[in-house]
Parts: structure tokens; sequence; C-alpha cells
């Protein structure tokens, strides 16, 4: 350190005045909004016709030209006037997909009938394992195969949604929101209730101050909480930098009325939609086991857990592993007689899955660590991880993932290698969902 710059003390920190809080906040919402243009807004590009034929729909090109020409109420995108090929919004694309058959076969991608939207949380309390990376592209890809999504984002980081092109949240429309809001409300039908749950127990009766009952949050509707993004066929639950305060509200809250099964309140927030709004949920978890997280962890149905390629990577998963089981052992125990959605306790989850991310297959250590992975978590471990390349790299630098960026803006053959590896990984989770969906109960 240079003799001359002085460490600022962790004090003056804590006691830094608000409005410098506050102004750094308009500064970063102000740089990530420049990443979006031309009206700050970030907004989806078209499809090529060879991208919608072998990339989305995966038929013949002459095939797919058949097709709409066959049919000349088929929306026929547009034509750019450099070139000849067609351009269709992702709406047109869902279009084609429910009114194009090939061979007396639907376009329209399996989903179970009679269940709820299937559950998956991206996981690990290691940072920069990739969560968001995966979860912006797990959601974008399934928006491709024609699933609506929702996603999650735990994160105070706001990663996922700054990339999804939302900016300026409240911390009312976060998770934090749905946690207080559902401490509201079960505080209010506890007090209602004669006794607890099948226990017969009294409950006491639990006061709420009025500085959280005056939020109004306990009045918001699910739909209050749930943003569009620029994909027509993806919703966020967004997060933002000021959320990252709720680790302390959530203790806060527990005093309040120890009985809350404050675990539990995004599954009940998720209860509340329709079985057929969405297909697929997604959430991006903070890296670490908290409030937020074990939230996202009751409420899944599946756990994927992403890993870089590195040894203390590895160990750091490892321990996830064992710290997560015991914190939901911990909570069998203390709240099993209590009501917690139509997801129960003990906690089980339909399946349990590890990706390697940042892999490089040339590097021998990597290989190495991949054979390491493989020993201790066996065909548990992803076949497919996803590859660094170039494209990766730069996808994320500009907050979108490989299948927002036009194939034209750099060679084709680079598009095409960072796009397969996700393309891979997606499949086989995909994959994994659609065995794991079959299994859940039939939707009430």
């Amino acid at each position: 350190m240079s003799p001359n710059i002085r460490p600022l003390p962790l004090d003056a920190v804590a006691s830094a005045p608000p409005w410098r809080a506050a102004q750094s906040l308009k500064m970063q919402g102000w740089i990530r909004r420049q990443t979006f243009s031309p009206a700050n807004e970030k907004t989806l590009r078209r499809f090529s016709s060879w991208e919608v034929a072998e990339l989305i729909f995966r038929i013949n090109q002459s095939t797919f030209r058949g097709k709409l020409a066959a049919d000349p109420n088929l929306p026929l995108g547009e034509v750019e006037e450099d070139g000849r090929q067609r351009w269709f919004s992702l709406e047109e694309v869902n279009e084609l997909r429910r009114r194009i058959r090939v061979g007396k076969k639907s376009l329209m991608p399996p989903r179970p009938a009679g269940k709820r939207a299937f559950r998956a949380a991206i996981a690990n309390f290691k940072g920069g394992a990739g969560k968001s990376t995966v979860a912006l592209h797990f959601a974008h890809a399934a928006a491709l195969d024609g699933y609506r999504v929702l996603v999650v984002d735990f994160d105070p980081q706001a990663t996922l949604s700054h990339s999804m092109g939302l900016n300026d949240v409240g911390e009312d429309h976060t998770v934090w929101g749905i946690m207080a809001r559902d401490l509201e409300r079960e505080t209010d039908r506890m007090n209602t209730a004669s006794a607890g749950a099948e226990t017969g127990t009294a409950l006491p009766h639990r006061k709420l101050p009025a500085s959280i009952r005056d939020m109004g949050l306990g009045t918001l509707r699910p739909a209050d909480f749930i943003k569009p993004t620029a994909w027509p066929t993806i919703d966020i639950v967004p997060s933002c930098a000021n959320a990252a305060f709720v680790e302390f509200a959530s203790a806060q809250y527990r005093h309040l009325n120890p009985e809350w099964t404050f675990f539990g309140a995004v599954s009940r927030f998720l209860d509340s939609l329709a079985d057929d709004a969405y297909d697929l949920i997604l959430f991006d978890c903070p890296p670490a086991i908290g409030y937020q997280s074990m939230n996202a962890v009751f409420a899944a149905d599946m756990l994927y857990i992403p890993s870089g390629p590195g040894y203390w990577e590895y160990d750091s998963t490892t321990s996830f592993i064992g710290q997560l089981a015991e914190a939901l052992e911990d909570l069998s125990h203390g709240f099993e007689n209590f009501p917690t959605g139509k997801i129960r306790l003990p906690k089980a989850f339909a399946d349990i899955r590890f990706l390697m991310t940042r892999y490089e297959p040339s590097n021998e250590l990597h290989q190495a660590m991949f054979a390491a992975f493989r020993q201790v978590f066996g065909d548990r471990l992803a076949q497919n991880p996803i590859e660094l390349t170039r494209a990766v790299e730069q996808s994320g630098r500009f907050l979108s993932s490989i299948y927002e960026i036009d194939y034209r803006e750099m060679t084709r053959g680079t598009w095409r290698r960072a796009r397969a590896t996700f393309d891979q990984a997606y499949e086989e989770f995909r994959g994994h969902v659609l065995t794991a969906w079959t299994e859940l109960e039939d939707a009430q």
C-alpha cells in the first residue's frame, strides 16, 4: 500500500452518512443504464431463419422454408435490406412453434400433465462459481425451448436482475418484500387460529410493530412482485443492492414471531400462483447459507450446484452440501409441527446435480478436478461442463447471455462453440428436470 494512502477504518464505513450510500447506488444505476441503448432499455434481438430452423426448432432449413411457403398466414418475420435471411421475434418464433407440425409432431416442449411449475435452485456458497451465469443461460435456453419461465433473484448483488434489464428496483418488491409480507400474513393467520398445527397447542398472540404494518406489504398481490423482462416469456422477481439487509431484518422478524416458518415464505408465495402460470421457476441464490438461500432451497424441487474447476472450489462445494444438510435438519426438528405450505418437512429434493463451470478441456488440472468431482459425486455430476470460451467471457462483460448476442458480431464458429457448451448443459439439465417433474405430486 502506498504510504500516502490510509486505509478506511470499519467504523468510518459504518458511520457513513445515508446520502453517501444513496449516491453510490444512484451511480451504480446510472452505469448500468448506459449498458442498454438506445432508450436505456434492454431489448431482445431477432433470430435468423437459420437459428430458428436449426438451433431452436432443430429442423432442416429447407423444411422450415417449405412450411412458411405452404401457409401464407404464418409469421414471415422481417428481411433486412442487406441480406436474404428472415429475422423473427421471439413472439413470432413461439407462434410458429404452436402452429407448425413436422412429421405430424408438435414443436411444443414436453410438460407433464397436471403438474405445477418445476422449481430449480442454482446454489452454492462459493462466490464466483457461475450461479448467475448458469441461471441466466438456462432461463434463456428454456425460453427459446418454448417454456414460460419465472426467475427469482435471491442475491443482493442482483447480477441476474441487471442482466435481465432491471436497474431501478425498490427493495419492497424483492424477496425481502415477499418475506415481510409473509410475516404479516402468517402472523395474522396464527392469531386467528385457536391452536397450533396438529398438536393442538395454543399459540400466543403475536404483535407486529407499526413500522412493519405501515409498509403496506401485507396487502400486495403476488403479481406486484413479478416484473416483465425483455424476453416475453420470462418474468422475474428481482433483487437490488438495498435488499442486502434482509439477513438482519429476518433475524428481527423471527424475534417478533418465533413460530413464523421464515424459510417457507417464498414457497408459500409461489404456491399462490396458478399451477400453469409458468413451466419452470429458477432461483439464483446468494453465496451464503442464510435466510434468503434457505427460502430458495426449501422451495426448490431440484438443487443444481455449479462449481469452478479449482481445488478450493471443490472443497467449498463439499462443505456446502454438509452444512446445508445440517441446516435443513435443524429446520426439521424446530418447525415440524408448523404449516409450511405445499412443501413439507423434512425437506427432500427430487434431484441434486453438480455442474462444473469455467472448464478448459485442454487444461490438465481441470481434467484432474473433473475426475475428482466424478469420483466423489458419481453420476450426479453433469457430463457436460460449461466451457470457458472467449465469447462466454464477452457475454458476461456485457450483462448478456450468448443467446442474446448476434452471431454476426463475431465469427460464427466462435459463437457456435460458446452456444454449444450452454446448449449441451441445458439439454442435460432439461432431461433431469423432466424426469423429476413427472414424479412430483399432481397439482391440487
